[in-house]
């Protein structure tokens, strides 16, 4: 049996190889492009696979903070994570997709509702309109992803939850409008080709605000200003997600081409792939080099941030960038990492994974570097951009979580906070034989 599924595979993927040739050689204008049919299925496959791979995304997300929090509130993070991607697919199907994309015709917001999606055999347009939404989905869920990792070990899984909804049902939606809904932003000429800043520093911004209101951990911050290091569970755990993130990247910048029935759209998409590796690696070693010569020892967690702020510096502009280009933008992520981690201990401000330098800082790095290699914006459109969604990102999102915390609380209790969120909140401890007794770690 395995022997036939192999042969067919093969055999499916030389015919589709074929059938693109003859695609390509049968154009009578010598045109690049494929026929409208064949548009139409490349269009939606790289939709799907980049889908797919953000997907995957989630898992990478889990994996991190898996690794990043303490053993006793490593099953309460698995939890969020599967929760949010969940949460998040829902709450754009009920009203997020149409209140991003719906008649918003140079405005702030669309025409909120469950999106309609055709019968397969009458979908028409450039791609299957269930393809983009899947896609445009699994974005919104990467902005949820942010903001757990950061406020994790003290924050009940309820109310993050319910923040949960009116992130991804309303908040995220609504900036995503400004320019990929076509929206005010557009018009200006702002830029954000995969979402440094419309996803992932709204992830930031929901981030740092609710981190403030809800405080750090106990026994993070000293009175006397010594900042107590809080290991994590699993460095090996928190690699092994980075590297799942790393990958899903790929997905991330390169399905935001959103096209693939030309030569140039899948020699664009190639590029995409190359910038968006290419910075990652830059932002890694920068971090290591730095960590070195501030440090003199080698952080391991400065090195996985510093590939994700890499990522994310490289998110709001990977095609247009030089090789050398992309590099030097990815390390600059690299050492925004390496200096804001410290600053926010000096800040009190309990970060448990790092996500605001690497989505916040680096995404508004990222952000306004645009101009530097694409001519059709500028720096001040891009301060204007960055500007307007932090300012709405943080008052919105401040708003909600205040109204949760009066209503039904934020945080556990002390005592809570002490036994992990494992055994109060989920009820199945990941690690019950090294996260039991009364001495937990």
């Amino acid at each position: 049996m395995v022997q036939r599924l192999l042969t067919r595979s093969a055999g499916a993927a030389l015919a589709l190889g074929l059938m693109s040739a003859a695609a390509l050689a049968q154009d009578a204008e010598g045109s690049t492009a494929v026929p409208a049919d064949g548009q139409f299925v490349f269009n939606t496959l790289l939709f799907l696979i980049g889908g797919f791979l953000v997907m995957w995304m989630a898992a990478g997300f889990a994996m991190l903070e898996a690794g990043m929090v303490r053993s006793k509130n490593v099953s309460m993070q698995c939890l969020k994570n599967i929760g949010l991607y969940s949460t998040a697919g829902l709450m754009y199907w009920i009203i997020g997709y149409n209140l991003m994309y719906a008649g918003v015709d140079g405005g702030f917001f669309g025409t909120p509702g469950p999106i309609s999606i055709p019968d397969p055999a009458a979908d028409t347009g450039d791609y299957a309109a269930a393809s983009d939404w899947f896609f445009q989905m699994v974005f919104c869920a990467t902005t949820a992803s942010i903001v757990s990792g950061t406020i994790a070990e003290r924050m009940k899984l309820s109310s993050f939850l319910i923040f949960v909804v009116i992130l991804t049902g309303i908040l995220y939606p609504i900036t995503g409008a400004w320019q990929w809904g076509g929206g005010w932003l557009a018009e200006m000429g702002f830029s954000d080709f995969a979402g440094s800043t419309l996803v992932h520093s709204v992830g930031g911004w929901a981030a740092l605000t609710g981190a403030l209101i809800i405080g750090a951990r106990k026994g993070k911050y000293s009175e006397d200003g010594k900042v107590n290091a809080l290991p994590g569970s699993s460095m090996p755990l928190a690699t092994l997600g980075t590297f799942i993130l790393w990958l899903g990247w790929f997905g991330f910048n390169g399905g935001s081409q959103l096209a693939m029935g030309t030569i140039e759209d899948a020699s664009s998409v190639a590029k995409i792939f190359m910038n968006t590796n290419l910075a990652a690696a830059g932002g890694v070693v920068a971090a290591i080099i730095l960590s070195q010569i501030i440090y003199k020892k080698v952080d391991l967690t400065f090195a996985l941030n510093g590939a994700l702020a890499g990522l994310v510096s490289i998110t709001a502009e990977p095609l247009a960038p030089s090789a050398g280009l992309s590099v030097v933008i990815g390390a600059v992520g690299g050492a925004i990492v390496v200096f804001a981690v410290p600053l926010l201990d000096k800040l009190k401000i309990d970060d448990v994974v790092g996500a605001i330098p690497v989505h916040l800082l680096a995404g508004i790095w990222g952000t306004l570097i645009v101009p530097l290699s694409n001519d059709g914006t500028s720096f001040g459109t891009q301060i204007v951009g960055i500007a307007a969604i932090g300012a709405f990102t943080v008052v919105a999102s401040g708003i909600v979580w205040m109204i949760i915390k009066a209503i039904i609380g934020l945080r556990v209790s002390d005592e809570e906070e002490s036994l992990g969120l494992d055994k109060v909140e989920v009820g199945v401890e990941a690690y019950p034989e090294f996260a039991s007794g009364a001495g937990r770690i």
